[in-house]
């Protein structure tokens, strides 16, 4: 019990840090914006910076981190029917985290 705990720890580390890796490398976007004139058209390219991992992801991210956080206290506490239901609940905490208490706001 005490590997399998370990492990599932270990993963949970890996988890939450792995959005932090794959938002150092940036991809950008070259969209094309062309004028014409009468005898020649000028093309210019404009780069346009994708949103971070976590902000494209955010409802899947904080959800997941919440029914993970919730079926191992619930694993600790009741053993594996305790963890069943903390997957339960932490899934319904995190789902209300995300979209009743603190929504996206959007900026355009």
């Amino acid at each position: 019990m005490k590997k399998f705990l370990i492990v599932l720890l270990a993963l949970f580390v890996f988890t939450v840090t792995l959005p932090l890796t794959a938002d150092a490398q940036s991809c950008r976007r070259r969209t094309r914006r062309s004028t014409a004139s009468r005898s020649y058209a000028v093309r210019s390219y404009t780069a346009q910076r994708r949103p971070s991992f976590y902000r494209r992801h955010r409802n899947l991210i904080n959800i997941g981190i919440a029914t993970g956080a919730g079926a191992l206290i619930g694993g600790l506490v009741g053993g594996r029917r305790g963890a069943g239901y903390g997957l339960l609940g932490g899934t319904g905490a995190g789902a209300l985290y995300t979209y009743k208490m603190n929504p996206k706001r959007r900026r355009y």
